[in-house]
């Protein structure tokens, strides 16, 4: 009788002991694991309804995959400042503004709202150690940072996040396949061939991004490529105006994508500047605007600064006609509304940076 018992008792560990291994490996199966900006492995439950968004690159991502309806809160950048996000998701205005200045954030205002996951941008460093320490949820940092490949990590990563992967496939097949293109039609320029490009981002001469691949995609080479970043997470270098001269660009891009009267940085402005009259860019008045990063990158956009960057590397501004049809069919295939790129334009007046005469 007491080895019968011993043996029940045996036999009831082992299946509590079964039930606990099968608890704790479906705990782990339920997760998604994310290597974020910073390099953290971040565990993600598999199920993410609730998300707080104070990541604008992010956020575009989450309505090009139509997954908008899960934003619970964002910072207060899309719907004050952003000139793309108004326009592809306009109901951004509804939504509850958490955080100002980018480095602060109400965690009991995050809090109440009960998210699952809550994304910022990696060069908030204070802010992701801080949410992290303060909330019951997973806080990602990611951001693409200037590289092409990183933009689609970060699609399919928030495609897996939201159980939107059929959608995510469609937007990363897309982009690989019109970038092969554009790459297809540079890739035979020798790189002692390629035009040095400087690029004056922020509103301010001397900052400039240490990646930005449409410059090379398009055949050309970012000359601050070499500079160290302000920081981890960021991706801005900060020169002084005897490197910018010692650089001495073939092409100089200026950051457009502001309000015309938000410009602090301007083609006339540059081409006047008596410190600046020995560079080869203004000597030949090879000055443009480009779109750029607007708080991290749009990736519909993305693709359209490297058609747009292809076109005037080599020989100029591309043709008005051909930008904007381009431009809408992008726009509309990432957001499913027509007309959006040429809204874009007449809002920050683009359309004066393509030939007309074309």
């Amino acid at each position: 009788m007491n080895r019968i018992t011993t043996w029940k008792k045996s036999i009831v560990f082992l299946l509590f002991l079964l039930v606990s291994i099968a608890e704790v490996k479906g705990s782990d199966s339920t997760r998604i694991t994310i290597k974020d900006s910073l390099g953290r492995q971040v565990k993600i439950p598999a199920r993410v309804e609730r998300i707080v968004c104070l990541q604008p690159e992010l956020l575009r991502i989450l309505v090009a995959l139509e997954q908008q309806e899960k934003v619970v809160a964002v910072d207060r950048f899309p719907s004050r400042y952003d000139h793309i996000l108004p326009i592809v998701f306009p109901e951004v205005a509804n939504l509850p503004v958490v955080s100002i200045t980018g480095e602060d954030a109400n965690v009991e205002k995050i809090l109440e709202l009960k998210p699952d996951l809550v994304l910022i941008s990696p060069s908030e460093l204070m802010l992701s150690r801080n949410l992290s320490r303060k909330l019951n949820c997973p806080v990602v940092s990611l951001s693409a940072v200037g590289k092409v490949d990183d933009l689609l990590t970060e699609i399919e990563a928030m495609s897996r996040i939201t159980g939107s992967e059929k959608r995510g496939r469609l937007l990363t097949d897309y982009l690989r396949f019109r970038l092969a293109e554009i790459k297809k039609k540079t890739s035979h320029i020798q790189p002692e061939k390629r035009p040095g490009v400087y690029l004056c981002f922020w509103g301010s001469l001397l900052r400039s991004p240490v990646d930005y691949e449409p410059v090379d995609l398009a055949g050309g080479r970012n000359l601050a490529g070499r500079f160290r970043r302000i920081h981890a997470g960021s991706d801005t270098a900060v020169l002084n105006l005897e490197t910018l001269l010692s650089l001495d660009p073939e092409i100089i891009l200026i950051h457009g994508n502001y309000l015309p009267e938000e410009r602090t940085v301007t083609v006339e402005t540059v081409l006047s500047d008596p410190r600046l009259q020995t560079v080869r860019a203004v000597r030949a008045k090879r000055v443009y605007y480009t779109f750029g990063f607007w708080y991290w990158w749009d990736p519909a956009l993305v693709l359209i600064e490297c058609l747009y960057l292809a076109d005037l590397l080599s020989g100029g501004p591309p043709d008005s006609q051909t930008m904007l049809q381009a431009g809408d069919e992008i726009f509309s295939f990432f957001y499913r509304r027509s007309g959006l790129f040429r809204e874009l334009c007449a809002k920050i007046k683009a359309y004066d940076w393509f030939d007309k005469k074309k």
